[in-house]
């Protein structure tokens, strides 16, 4: 993001060094789900955990990208380097890179409407209470173009709520279209992957498990919502 045009809470959420620590937390609570299932040993889900205050180097991972050509390789290969090889051998079994992919940008999503929902909160009072100050306050009202009858400043900021109230509502929907997890492996089967690894996984990052997946997260969604940013901007 252009940090110039972005609030600092924005551009953290966007920020590669948080993307990472997102997919870390997926991994992590993948690990910890198979281990309660009996399918990986329960030493190496919480040996995972042990990065859990680490920071992770967006510049290594990136070095190492140039050498797999893989971006998800190259974040367990650094997150390998944290906790060891043999600590990391069962991190990410029987998932597909878009299990970590899309799964983290839902949750980079749903943390952005946060903020967005909360900004229309205040747009919102700051609204409601123009309407009531300027309740008496006449303007000249326009029609085809031109004067017409007196109106009122209040009714103005009235409609102006009215809309904006509409923006929020549909956000609401919005974030929750998004609000959804896929972690079922390759071309989205649970051929090699338990479903309820999915569902802890989703539960611990606040989504959704996604109904049907091709192993991506369903594009319709993520279309809606930044189709509805686009209603609210021309608000």
């Amino acid at each position: 993001m252009i940090p110039r045009y972005s609030r600092p809470e924005m551009t953290a959420i966007w920020d590669p060094a948080t993307k990472f620590r997102i997919w870390y937390e997926i991994e992590a609570h993948a690990c910890d789900a198979q281990a309660e299932l009996g399918v990986i040993p329960r030493e190496n889900a919480e040996a995972v955990w042990k990065a859990k205050d680490a920071r992770f180097d967006v510049a290594r991972i990136d070095e190492i990208e140039a050498v797999t050509r893989h971006d998800v390789i190259a974040f367990l290969t650094h997150l390998a380097e944290h906790i060891g090889a043999e600590e990391a051998r069962f991190v990410h079994q029987g998932m597909t890179s878009s299990d970590v992919l899309d799964t983290a940008l839902n949750v980079q999503l749903v943390r952005a409407a946060d903020i967005l929902l909360d900004d229309l909160d205040r747009v919102l009072a700051a609204l409601k209470k123009r309407a009531f100050e300027h309740k008496m306050t006449l303007r000249i009202g326009r029609s085809h173009g031109i004067h017409a009858e007196p109106t009122t400043m209040g009714l103005t900021f009235a409609r102006f709520y009215a809309e904006m109230d509409r923006a929020k509502n549909r956000l609401e929907k919005a974030r929750w279209e998004v609000a959804t997890g896929a972690i079922s492996g390759a071309v989205g089967t649970f051929a090699n992957i338990d479903p309820r690894v999915e569902e802890h996984v989703c539960k611990m990052m606040g989504l959704r498990p996604e109904p049907i997946s091709t192993q991506v997260i369903p594009r319709d969604r993520h279309a809606m919502f930044f189709a509805t940013l686009g209603v609210i901007a021309s608000s």
